[in-house]
């Protein structure tokens, strides 16, 4: 619980740990900027090895990690091969238009996954003058359905893109998350990509926070244009501090979370009027259909629970979203049951 809430709105909401307050708060500092704070370049160097790529940027968010791997890779008017519900295409406010010049071309990934030979029909080939040329595929693992796809389908895109000597990104946001579904190493995830973004902010409770990691030659070129995106850092080992840990230790604890939501989800399953999405269950995700049986839709739904004191998004359609993390234990978990049930019968 964190204060008097239980909020599963998303893994973002994490607050940081005592330890990562005190950590934050006796971090040796310099200015990133001139290369010289010393708690940046130990999270780069950390987060790097955890990836095994041989270099590695730190990053305000997310998104400026995906849009600074766009902008690297790509060269203007260039096309991005990548999935139709991907965090890059959705939720990323059109940046691959505006910074990197880019256009999307967009493949279904209703499983989670790029189906291989949909990604090799979507590359350009040739050199007609009337077509964007393909400049980058992306992936996402975990994918934001809650999904985490195998590595033999990472692998087969892979090969697909050196048939055609294309570099790849992964958003692995969560790659952590996958690392433990899969069980393998995040290192192995990332060895199918050239560039790869992880958030430190998404479970892992860093205040603040993302890596882009790849080429020690390619976080140079991203460092360049992070500064152009005005994301130069000075003192900002105060925040690597939290980082450090987020990468040593947070990342050990996340079959915590993933366990955790799979009660959510045997519980709320129980409740009339609610079917849980079971196949989308890789993480610490819960996707629940409200069924025409159940008296809410996610928006009623959303505000009956605030005012029990658990937060939640509500939204279009009948699906709702609850996220397990840190800040969520077994207590929480029954009381969330426990309101879903009250207000299935209200």
């Amino acid at each position: 619980m964190m204060g008097d809430r239980i909020d599963v709105r998303s893994d973002t909401v994490t607050w940081p740990t005592e330890a990562m307050r005190r950590a934050m708060a006796a971090a040796p500092v310099g200015d990133d900027v001139y290369g010289d704070d010393p708690t940046v370049l130990a999270l780069e160097r950390e987060a790097a090895a955890a990836v095994g790529k041989e270099a590695a940027l730190f990053v305000a968010s997310g998104t400026m990690g995906n849009q600074l791997a766009l902008f690297t890779h790509c060269a203007r008017g260039q096309e991005v091969v990548l999935g139709e519900s991907c965090h890059i295409l959705w939720h990323e406010a059109g940046g691959p238009a505006f910074i990197a010049g880019v256009q999307l071309r967009p493949v279904s990934d209703a499983a989670g996954s790029m189906d291989p030979e949909a990604v090799r029909a979507r590359i350009r080939v040739g050199d007609d003058l009337h077509e964007p040329s393909t400049g980058l595929v992306c992936l996402e693992n975990a994918h934001g359905s809650g999904v985490v796809a195998p590595l033999s389908n990472m692998k087969a895109i892979r090969a697909i893109t050196r048939e055609h000597g294309l570099p790849v990104h992964l958003d692995g946001a969560r790659i952590f998350n996958a690392a433990h579904a899969l069980d393998v190493p995040a290192a192995a995830i990332a060895a199918e990509v050239d560039s790869v973004m992880f958030c430190l902010s998404k479970g892992l409770c860093a205040p603040v926070g993302s890596m882009l990691a790849g080429t020690r030659a390619f976080v140079e070129a991203a460092r360049r244009k992070r500064k152009i995106l005005g994301g130069g850092w000075r003192q900002a080992g105060v925040l690597a501090a939290a980082g450090r840990l987020s990468v040593r230790e947070m990342t050990k604890r996340l079959p915590e979370d993933h366990a955790r939501a799979k009660r959510l989800a045997a519980l709320l399953a129980e409740v009339p009027g609610l079917a849980v999405q079971a196949g989308r269950l890789d993480i610490n995700m819960v996707y629940v259909k409200l069924l025409p049986s159940f008296p809410l839709r996610p928006d009623p739904l959303a505000a009956a629970l605030a005012a029990r004191g658990i937060l939640m998004n509500g939204g279009a359609g009948d699906e709702v979203r609850l996220v397990t993390h840190y800040w969520v234990d077994d207590g929480d978990v029954d009381a969330i049951v426990r309101a879903f049930r009250e207000l299935a019968t209200a």
